[in-house]
């Protein structure tokens, strides 16, 4: 199956690096024009950079904002202001007792993890009518399914985008538009790596994540952590055309941890 995106503009949030970095170089590596997003124009421009020498020809531009406010979703639309494709990748997580998770965290997590994928559907979701085609895509998590207890706020927030994605492609319902959740199990991207093995390079944090997977996520078929381009395989496919009868999924890319036929 070859997957050709040519002539269609991609904005994937949050893709300096990790899981998003990986989806805006498959997109790219598709042919499609890729948008990369970050807060620090620095990390935006490194990761152009690094995308242009991986991709002969790539076509991609980058916005510096922070999208987990209204403002900085302003910047990213006046300097984007059409996508045929979202990938609402931006999230963030941390590990925390519940007790101790005050109501700015709660809310914080909220503007990152949820309102950012609301925002951003919200504007883009006109010009992909005007077409009658688009994808739309929300990262979510097996985290979604199975709340962690150290990260009950980082949990509810995947959950958030398995509600949001079905009924957002429910409402479009006959269109050419797309709308689906992708859910990743415990993946090496370098949040994950800094968080189990900050000092370590990458083989050793490899070894640590892996070992966390066998003890924490007994569940798992692979029995190893992801890589990032392999949950992002899973994007690429779901914003191609080939993927037209796919719309209103959660689609899992964790590996067998979570331990359900359906």
């Amino acid at each position: 199956m070859q997957i050709d995106l040519k002539g269609k503009t991609a904005i994937v949030t949050g893709s300096t690096r990790g899981i998003g970095y990986a989806i805006a170089l498959g997109l790219a590596g598709a042919g499609a024009t890729v948008v990369i997003t970050g807060r620090k124009q620095t990390d935006v421009d490194q990761a152009l950079n690094k995308l242009r020498d991986q991709v002969q020809g790539a076509q991609v531009r980058g916005v510096a904002a922070d999208l987990g406010n209204a403002a900085g979703f302003a910047i990213l639309q006046k300097a984007e202001p059409v996508a045929d494709i979202l990938v609402n990748n931006l999230g963030i997580f941390n590990l925390q007792p519940f007790a101790e998770i005050p109501d700015e965290e709660w809310m914080r997590f909220f503007e990152i993890n949820i309102m950012s994928g609301v925002r951003a559907s919200r504007a883009y979701l006109p010009g992909m009518q005007q077409k009658n085609w688009g994808r739309i895509v929300f990262i979510s998590s097996e985290s979604g399914l199975n709340i962690p207890a150290d990260m009950i706020h980082y949990g509810f927030t995947k959950t958030g985008y398995l509600a949001i994605s079905r009924g957002l492609a429910k409402s479009l319902a006959g269109t050419g538009i797309t709308v689906n959740a992708v859910l990743p199990g415990p993946t090496l991207s370098e949040g994950v790596q800094h968080l189990v093995a900050p000092d370590a390079d990458y083989a050793a944090a490899e070894r640590e994540a892996n070992a966390f997977v066998k003890e924490h996520r007994s569940t798992s078929i692979i029995q190893r952590v992801a890589t990032p381009e392999e949950v992002a395989n899973m994007v690429v496919y779901v914003c191609s055309p080939q993927a037209s009868a796919t719309t209103g999924a959660a689609l899992r890319v964790d590996g067998g941890v979570v331990d359900t036929i359906s």
